[in-house]
């Protein structure tokens, strides 16, 4: 055993997890998106976040989901929030690796991740996302037309960004799918899940968007419904 205490990666040390999240919050999806892509398996436990659960406010004071409890021969553990536990699964379950292979890379996936944690969902998905779902969810009315209109046109400028990243790169941070990948998808896929992505303008983005939808650990994803939310027609199509 080493000295610094810190948990031994790999295979051999069983964990059961159980994951606290919303099906259509993209913090959740970024961290259900990682745990399929490395074969972690767990157990869902669905939370309605903006109740105030108690057992969710148990956890993370912060009354937000997502939050990973794994228990294992260690103990138990909570982690609380989505980069939290994306850079815990890293350091716990580093094959495959998700921040890339090289300095660059990861430097990059970082960057991006910080780039749709704060700028996309400041000007897209907090626009967007409350309109047609948070006010559905708290019973607050009908959406604000000027908000639907300031969320879209955002939307247009970042898939233009994404255009450009995807004209020299296989993947948004580089040759390799990474984390930088999920939060994109996390918060896309959200908004494509209420018909709002004009994917026609935007092929590059539109085959990056489906190779994404194609992999193992994007398939839970499309199985999400929520009563009363109804997702777009082609929100499962693999071929849209």
């Amino acid at each position: 055993m080493s000295n610094d205490d810190s948990p031994t990666p790999g295979p051999a040390m069983s964990v059961d997890r159980v994951l606290y999240h919303f099906p259509l919050d993209p913090a959740s999806r970024q961290v259900r998106l990682a745990l399929g892509e490395k074969r972690l398996s767990f157990s869902d436990h669905i939370v309605r976040y903006w109740e105030g659960p108690d057992d969710l406010m148990a956890l993370n004071p912060s009354g937000v989901p997502p939050v990973l409890i794994e228990t294992g021969p260690r103990g138990r553990l909570v982690v609380c929030e989505a980069r939290a536990i994306l850079e815990h699964l890293e350091e716990t379950s580093p094959e495959p690796p998700l921040m890339g292979r090289d300095p660059a890379e990861r430097a990059e996936a970082r960057r991006l991740m910080q780039w749709f944690d704060r700028k996309f969902d400041f000007e897209v998905a907090g626009l967007l996302l409350h309109e047609k779902m948070e006010k559905r969810l708290l019973g607050l009315g009908a959406p604000a037309l000027a908000n639907l209109r300031a969320g879209r046109d955002g939307l247009r400028t970042h898939l233009k960004y994404l255009e450009i990243l995807l004209r020299d790169r296989d993947w948004l941070a580089g040759r390799r799918v990474s984390l930088a990948d999920f939060a994109a998808a996390a918060y896309i896929s959200v908004i494509d899940y209420f018909g709002d992505v004009p994917w026609r303008d935007f092929p590059a983005a539109g085959t990056w968007y489906m190779k994404l939808k194609s992999r193992p650990c994007f398939r839970p994803l499309l199985a999400d419904r929520w009563p009363g939310l109804a997702p777009a027609a082609h929100y499962d199509d693999l071929d849209f």
